[in-house]
């Protein structure tokens, strides 16, 4: 997908992953402000949360706890994984919601909040129960990250959505999964640099020698990035969507030929 590329072939054909990721960066452009304006409200929730729960980890230079206070740091890990789930799956509502136009569907496309807000609690909560039993937490990442895009540009309600998203994730072995994982990591590690560089940074003027405001100036850092990771990764959902559809089911051809006839894109969209 270009940026300068017509509305109605922006996803016209399978993308690269190369070409995945610049789809995402290109979809949150179209609805940049609701997006950026929603990641930094939702990470300052976010960073509001666990600032206490750092705090009682006793989280040194932004990363590491305190010896003694690893079960702490752990359930920090745990509740951390399911506020990202949230942020991202929250976030995805809008991004979802823009994809149709890039097809050439007539919009605006109902986003359906209820029942997306709804899946993207239900991955919450999933997350963050896969994340304290450690070894399904990845598994449910790779697989669940469709379920809110579904629920929006398919329809579907939140059961549906949530199988729709395992089998999609599932097919050219882990495909989805996978490039999730490498924009999830791409993030994390712009995250890990901006965090610590921060400290860093704001150390030379303000003494982080204290817990207080070594955890106050790390979760700015982390605060600031998440704003734009977040929706950059709930777009990268919605694209993969898509272009999971058109490699597997032919979405694609179906949208060539439905254009060709005048006919209605939308419906080529919506759950059978």
């Amino acid at each position: 997908m270009r940026a300068s590329a017509p509305p109605a072939g922006q996803q016209a054909r399978p993308l690269t992953t190369g070409e995945l990721l610049d789809a995402a960066v290109a979809l949150l452009r179209t609805r940049a402000r609701a997006l950026l304006l929603g990641g930094l409200l939702i990470s300052l929730v976010e960073q509001v949360i666990l600032f206490g729960m750092r705090q009682y980890a006793d989280v040194v230079d932004g990363i590491w706890p305190h010896e003694d206070r690893v079960p702490a740091f752990w359930l920090l890990l745990v509740v951390g994984a399911g506020t990202e789930a949230v942020a991202v799956g929250l976030l995805a509502v809008t991004a979802s919601a823009a994809v149709p136009a890039t097809l050439g569907a007539p919009g605006p496309w109902p986003a359906r909040r209820g029942a997306a807000v709804g899946t993207a609690v239900i991955v919450a909560v999933i997350s963050v129960c896969a994340a304290a039993i450690v070894l399904p937490g990845p598994i449910v990442f790779m697989l669940l990250g469709l379920a809110v895009p579904a629920v929006v540009i398919e329809r579907r309600g939140p059961g549906g959505a949530l199988l729709r998203s395992v089998r999609l994730s599932s097919r050219y072995v882990l495909r989805v999964g996978w490039i999730r994982a490498l924009g999830y990591l791409s993030w994390l590690l712009i995250r890990l640099a901006v965090g610590l560089g921060t400290v860093a940074i704001v150390g030379l003027f303000i003494d982080t020698s204290t817990a207080f405001t070594d955890h106050l100036v790390t979760g700015l850092g982390w605060l600031l990035i998440n704003a734009i990771a977040y929706p950059t990764l709930a777009c990268l959902d919605a694209v993969l969507l898509v272009d999971t559809r058109i490699r597997s089911e032919g979405l694609d051809i179906a949208l060539r030929r439905t254009q060709a006839r005048g006919g209605r894109v939308g419906d080529l969209l919506v759950a059978a």
